[in-house]
């Protein structure tokens, strides 16, 4: 195994707990789903033994996971196999837009507000209206850069539009913790800005090292944009790190892709067989952004 995949996987088992279930569903979403949706307990294991988690921890994880509705599990003969249910399908759907298509360039000079009625459970619709990129000027106001298409509820849908663009800077930075989503894209590009000198010095790895890291990088990338509301880059803070790590992750990510998916093109399987090949919108992750020129697998 290559030194940087080492160095991650280290870095990976300092978290403290290991939040399995977690890495499990990004293996599906990143890998999986684009191939049909359906993997083999084995297969899953053979991926999380490399993961350095045991299979004990993997099965833990997995009926958490299908008791609270995100996996469904079937058997055929001996063998168990696992998908996505429609409520994580629906879930990762949100997830991988905000993950691997291009942020929004252009904002339309007004804001979106939702002034929020009485509501049966306030906490939980304001936190899904955070997860629709929604930030917070106050207790009951909320407010985006883009009005979410389709999304209705108990608030009232009003439009504000700045008088110019140093007030919605400000209007920006009290609706959302600018400095604290920054952070966490410092920690990202911290993380792998040694992956990604090690490729760019044409270290070698194998094919399961280029899946290990490029599931790695799915996950610690989540972790960050996920709670960015993605914001047209006018009204960013001058360099803003986000668009530094998205560049960084995409660099990565199109480098291993090749080795990573003939990994799974050898090894992992479903109740039919080898999965099949990826779907069409699998060509379109990073699609803007190159990779590395020269690496070397082996």
């Amino acid at each position: 195994m290559a030194a940087f995949v080492e160095n991650l996987l280290d870095r990976f088992h300092e978290r403290t707990p290991i939040r399995a279930g977690s890495l499990i569903v990004t293996v599906f979403g990143d890998a999986v789903v684009p191939r049909g949706g359906v993997l083999s307990l084995t297969s899953l294991h053979e991926i999380m033994r490399a993961f350095r988690i045991s299979d004990t921890l993997v099965r833990t994880a997995l009926s958490r996971l299908v008791s609270e509705g995100w996996f469904e599990r079937w058997k055929v003969g001996r063998n168990s196999y696992y998908r996505l249910t429609p409520q994580g399908h629906e879930a990762f759907a949100e997830a991988t837009q905000r993950i691997y298509a291009d942020p929004p360039q252009d904002w339309q000079g007004s804001f979106d507000l939702l002034l929020l009625e009485n509501a049966q459970d306030r906490s939980a619709l304001r936190a899904e209206l955070s997860a629709a990129g929604y930030g917070a000027l106050g207790p009951d106001l909320l407010m985006a850069a883009a009005a979410s298409a389709g999304k209705t509820g108990p608030f009232l849908r009003l439009a504000a539009t700045p008088a110019d663009l140093p007030t919605a800077r400000r209007l920006v930075e009290r609706a959302w913790p600018l400095a604290e989503i920054e952070s966490r894209y410092r920690r990202f590009i911290d993380t792998y800005s040694g992956p990604l000198g090690a490729l760019e010095r044409g270290v070698g790895f194998t094919n399961l090292d280029a899946l290990l890291v490029r599931i790695l990088l799915i996950h610690d990338y989540r972790r960050a944009v996920l709670k960015d509301p993605l914001l047209p880059s006018q009204l960013l803070p001058k360099p803003w790190a986000g668009t530094a790590a998205r560049a960084l992750c995409g660099a990565i990510y199109r480098t291993l892709l090749p080795a990573a998916e003939r990994w799974i093109d050898t090894h992992a399987l479903n109740d039919r067989g080898p999965l099949p090949t990826v779907d069409r919108d699998f060509k379109q992750r990073f699609a803007s952004l190159e990779p590395v020129a020269e690496v070397k697998t082996g």
